[in-house]
């Protein structure tokens, strides 16, 4: 793997663990922030592996 997949990697990471923290707290606002910016930044193509 390459330094710009895992600098990817880490941060798809990073906030899969906000969304965590969001939906443990029950912030439902916050919640949809995150999967916005997911969906935007990460494309389903792009998080599908050919691994």
């Amino acid at each position: 793997m390459n330094i710009s997949a895992t600098k990817t990697n880490l941060k798809l990471d990073d906030y899969l663990d906000l969304l965590n923290l969001a939906v443990s707290i029950g912030d439902e606002k916050w919640q949809k922030e995150i999967v916005r910016k997911l969906s935007y930044t990460y494309p389903s193509s792009k998080l599908v592996s050919n691994n």
